[in-house]
């Protein structure tokens, strides 16, 4: 892959414009979804993230929690049952070496049940079945609602229409235990191709995961790429018994071959790329990526570093981002990576158990006065170092904050001479319990030049 060089002292809206990434426009189109019956109070959302997902009448994000295989069993619901409790778990499962079960888990005294954090989508009491839709009977006579035969739940993190805090459908893998995915409609693309969730956007890809791009030197519905610009470039050609769909349309690229092109624009492979979910071929000069909308870019001033692991997010000294994640070991696997949540996990791999400690280590990255972002995906609140709990802003010690997500980022100050020093470190990645995915630091990675999309 070609990283671009030079990039540490540029916004990441110019970063994208030179990466030949299509930049962050004033007025954001969002996705366009299949339209399926939906029962009454439910409607479909744009977030700014997840793209369609289906939501409450107030705009709540609806829920899934796939099982997962863990290393000593398994934890979440399987189609057609939910497990997920008004049951306050004391106790860790054992789910996740090396701890044993039975061990008594952090504030136990004030730890919600798996409903209370996950309240189950109640549906009213004369609610009847249609399309994929359909009921679950709960023990306390209620039903609750299931898609596709998978029990639905929203977030009580989840504030406004469009948030999706609970949960991402962005690709992860190693032991992160087992999370909440938002649930949402099929993205409106023809059959060859699907959509995934990334940092940059809802990117644009065929079935088995090789990335689209678009060419600047094709007109509308006209493509321009012949000759030697094919030994680059395949365009992805259409059956002739397909037809438009949404956004998509064919054209014909030569007597008896026809082409897709999405919004006008003719749409190709690279023949170069050599993983699934690439963005390689955006590097090119003219050549760009396939994005059904893009996610809001980062605070003025954050920048985009090249790093040993691909492109990752810094702030405007340089210094690499760092996010938090952890989810904790007990039955109803709760987040813990979230300031309404336990922060010992956190003081533990940052400080020693220490909040001083911890906040030299790992410093939250702080946000100017009035900061705003106009979007949900950044903001700016106070939080109490002492506690790593939100706080008033007039509360003492308070720090103006930014948060992704709705939780804190950091920078990797370190100790005892051993940090990120230069814009290119990431000497935090992958620091605490199972290289950092269960309950540790992670570098905001924008690109990653390791990982396919299907690994």
């Amino acid at each position: 892959m070609r990283l671009l060089r030079n990039v540490l002292n540029v916004s990441v809206l110019a970063f994208l414009t030179t990466a030949g990434v299509s930049a962050y426009a004033a007025g954001q189109t969002k996705e366009d979804y299949i339209r399926t019956p939906l029962p009454p109070g439910i409607q479909v959302v744009v977030t700014e993230l997840e793209g369609p997902v289906f939501a409450d009448a107030k705009g709540h994000t609806f829920y899934k929690w796939p099982k997962k295989n863990l290393r000593n069993g398994d934890a979440g619901d399987v189609q057609g049952k939910s497990f997920c409790e008004d049951k306050v778990q004391r106790e860790n499962g054992g789910l996740m070496s090396p701890y044993p079960g039975g061990l008594e888990l952090p504030e136990v005294d004030t730890r919600p049940s798996c409903a209370a954090v996950w309240p189950p989508v109640i549906a009213a009491a004369d609610a009847k079945p249609i399309d994929k839709w359909t009921l679950l009977d709960l023990p306390d006579g209620r039903k609750q609602w299931k898609y596709d035969e998978w029990a639905l739940y929203t977030s009580v993190l989840d504030k406004k229409p469009g948030d999706t805090l609970g949960g991402s459908v962005m690709a992860d893998s190693g032991e992160v235990g087992s999370l909440r995915v938002p649930v949402g409609p099929e993205a409106n693309v023809p059959s060859q191709f699907k959509v995934a969730t990334t940092m940059f956007g809802r990117l644009v890809e065929l079935r088995d995961g090789w990335s689209v791009y678009t060419y600047e030197g094709d007109s509308r519905n006209k493509s321009n790429c012949s000759g030697a610009c094919l030994d680059g470039w395949t365009p992805v050609l259409a059956a002739d018994y397909a037809r438009p769909v949404g956004e998509w349309t064919t054209f014909e690229r030569s007597p008896g071959v026809r082409q897709w092109a999405f919004r006008g624009t003719p749409i190709y492979r690279h023949v170069d790329d050599s993983k699934t979910g690439s963005l390689d071929g955006g590097d090119e000069p003219r050549w760009h990526n396939v994005y059904t909308q893009r996610t809001p870019e980062p605070p003025q001033g954050f920048v985009m570093k090249e790093t040993m692991v691909g492109l990752v997010l810094g702030d405007p000294q340089g210094k690499t981002i760092y996010q938090y994640r952890c989810t904790d070991d007990a039955l109803d696997q709760l987040a813990c990576d979230h300031p309404d949540s336990p922060q010992v996990y956190r003081f533990t791999v940052c400080g020693g158990g220490d909040p001083d400690r911890c906040v030299k280590v790992f410093p939250y990255v702080l946000a100017p006065a009035g900061a705003r972002t106009g979007n949900s995906i950044w903001s700016a609140r106070y939080i109490d170092p002492k506690t790593g709990k939100w706080a008033a802003a007039d509360k003492p010690g308070a720090l103006h904050v930014w948060t992704y997500r709705a939780r804190p980022v950091y920078t990797f100050a370190g100790f005892n001479g051993y940090g990120d020093k230069k814009p290119s470190d990431i000497n935090a990645m992958d620091w605490g319990e199972f290289n950092g995915q269960r309950n540790g630091y992670r570098a905001m990675v924008y690109r990653d030049i390791y990982s396919s999309r299907d690994e």
